[in-house]
Formats: C-alpha cells, structure tokens, sequence
C-alpha cells in the first residue's frame, strides 16, 4: 500500500468516516445495520470479542482504534489500567478521547509500522482496520500486533473475508428481489438504508490466505464474530420474525463454529503468543 493510499485512507476518516451526523452518529455507521430488530444479534456478537481476549492487565492495544465507535467497545478494556488507541485519523483519536477520557492513550501511527516496544501489552484487538491495508501489508500488520503481545497473552482482531460463501449464497436471491421490488438499477438512498455502502480503500483475505499466510507463522484460531453481513440483513431480516431469526442464526454460530468462522462475512481472528 502506497503512503499516497494511506494518506487517502487518513483523509476518508479525518473529514467524512469519523464526523458525526446530525442525530449523533458517524457517519461510517452506515457500515451497519442499526434497525431495531438486528439490535440483539448485533450487540452479542461484538461481546464475542471478549472471547478472544485475557480479560485483565496493564495495557491493551487497540489497533485502528477509530473513535471506540460503539458502546460494546469499552467492554473490550474494562479490565485493563490503560486503552492504548492507535490510529491514523487525528479525528479518530480526538472523538475516542471523548469517549473514554483518561482510561485511554492515544497514538496516532500506520498498523504496519507499531511504534511500540516488543511484548509491551498485555491484549490486543482491531476492529474492522487491517483490511484498509493493501493485502500484502497484512502480514506485517499481523506480525506486528504479534510483536507487541505479552508472552502468554492473546489479541482478538475482526475483518471481513472476500466473498465468503454464506454472501455468495445470498446474492442471487438479493438479485431477484432487487427486481421484483423494481430496485435493478441502483438509485441514490438515505445511508442508513443502503445495502451497497462505499467508502475508502479495502481489501479482504480468504480463509485459505489467512491460514497459509499468516497461520503458518504464528498461532492463531478462527471463530465466528458475525457470519451475516449488512447487506443480507438489510435485505433478508424484515421486522415480522427478524429477532427470531437472528437468535436462530446465533446458535448456530455457537454450534458450528468452524463452518461460520471461514464460510460467514466476518471472523474473529485470535492470535496467540
């Protein structure tokens, strides 16, 4: 990824990602799904994080910290001294200091490059940042979260996999909706009900990368986070049954882990020093 990239990136979130909207959300929220009805599904699984984490010490990193978006991102440091928030938006590190006040420190650097000593935290997680590196950068974010971990100790890291197969089961019916709803050609929609968001530079890995590339090199266990994307729940989970579904579709991600971790939109990636 070239630093001309990065500074893109840097600008997507300094100026529009990480400005909050007129009824107080930032406008990256259009990233998620926040009707009512997905509220359940989507507040448990950002606690599954805390399923990849030691959940006390000193110092946790989070990495890519943005501005500590959601309440359910506190809970990740609640049994640590100090939240270090490293991003590459000063805008992002302005809203978390509002957010968490004295329990954070607050760094701006490049995931790649940590400007840490090694073993110097006790956890680590990311939430949804590493795909904003260019896919061969990847590793040496990996490796650097890796470098900074406490022997013994673990970090928990969210990202989405390039068209997993649950998404691509999804997308033939989503194209027959779109023209039974005469929705075929896409029109311009207030954010919160876009099921096609864009945004700044990503781009995703396959479980079959992840494991060669960075599995080979260090411990690392795949679970599920969330194996729906927004898109499908947009599309697919209607107010009528939705909250059922979604507990449905919970359980099953407890009972087959393995199968919703690599074949679901997001995993949670936890690695192991």
């Amino acid at each position: 990824m070239t630093n001309e990239t990065k500074q893109k990136v840097r600008e997507f979130y300094d100026e529009i990602g990480w400005q909050q909207e007129d009824d107080g959300l930032y406008q990256n929220a259009r990233y998620e799904d926040l009707r009512p009805v997905s509220r359940e599904y989507i507040h448990k699984t950002r606690l599954r994080v805390m399923n990849g984490l030691v959940p006390t010490g000193k110092f946790i990193l989070d990495a890519g910290s943005g501005p500590v978006q959601y309440e359910e991102y506190k809970v990740y440091s609640q049994g640590y001294e100090k939240r270090v928030c490293l991003d590459i938006s000063i805008q992002a590190l302005r809203e978390a200091r509002e957010r968490i006040g004295d329990h954070g420190l607050f760094v701006v650097g490049d995931l790649a490059n940590l400007p840490f000593k090694q073993e110097s935290f006790d956890g680590a997680v990311s939430m949804h940042a590493i795909h904003h590196l260019a896919l061969p950068e990847h590793p040496r974010a990996y490796a650097e979260i890796h470098r900074v971990l406490a022997s013994g100790r673990t970090a928990a890291i969210v990202n989405g996999w390039h068209d997993p197969f649950l998404s691509r089961l999804a997308e033939p019916l989503i194209g027959l909706m779109r023209k039974l709803s005469g929705r075929s050609a896409k029109k311009k929609k207030e954010w919160q009900n876009d099921e096609d968001a864009t945004g700044t530079f990503v781009q995703k890995m396959t479980p079959e990368w992840l494991k060669r590339e960075i599995g080979s090199k260090m411990t690392i266990e795949i679970k599920p986070w969330r194996s729906v994307s927004t898109r499908v729940l947009r599309w697919f989970v209607r107010p009528f049954g939705g909250r059922a579904f979604l507990k449905f579709v919970f359980w099953l991600e407890g009972v087959f882990p393995k199968f919703f971790a690599e074949n679901g939109q997001y995993p949670l990636i936890v690695i192991k020093k």
